[in-house]
């Protein structure tokens, strides 16, 4: 169980630390449009896609990561003054009901969702129409991503009531 939860958690640390520099693309773009439209005066067609893309990958492919490092919101007022072993208990109930239900949906359903994307070889309605198959792609890899990490936490949690912390 351990080695599965280290193997985990090392995929969504390098996927999450790779992909965070997909901002980095998304500032320059959004430099380069600012840059054309107001000192050029010349309005690209395509870089409103791009950068809504880029901010799309960004924020899909760095969720597993930040669950892994516990950066998600969440409501502590009742959390922070329970034990430790009251708060793996809360954490299993919480997962059960709400994390894999909604994430193990979202990725069933966005798989069908992907594929029709890519048989159709979509493409954007716009102008500039680039392909969406590969961004839609993203969809179903970060929620995969995610329902990797939960499952790691909830055996984590395992863990904690077991007496064996990783």
């Amino acid at each position: 169980m351990k080695k599965f939860i280290a193997g985990v958690e090392a995929l969504n640390d390098i996927v999450g630390k790779v992909c965070s520099y997909s901002i980095l693309v998304m500032m320059l773009l959004v430099v380069y449009e600012i840059f054309t439209r107001r000192v050029l005066n010349t309005p690209t067609v395509w870089t409103f896609e791009a950068i809504t893309m880029a901010y799309g990958f960004h924020f899909m492919m760095v969720i597993a990561y930040t669950l892994l490092h516990k950066s998600i919101v969440n409501v502590d007022l009742l959390y922070n003054r329970l034990n430790v072993k009251n708060r793996a208990r809360l954490d299993l109930i919480t997962y059960l009901v709400f994390f894999f239900p909604f994430v193990g949906g979202a990725f069933i359903y966005s798989l069908p969702y992907a594929a029709d994307s890519w048989m159709t070889l979509e493409k954007s309605w716009s102008v500039f129409a680039p392909p969406l198959y590969p961004f839609k792609t993203v969809i179903p890899v970060a929620f995969g991503l995610l329902l990797l990490q939960g499952l790691a936490e909830f055996l984590k949690r395992i863990l904690v009531l077991k007496g064996d912390p990783v």
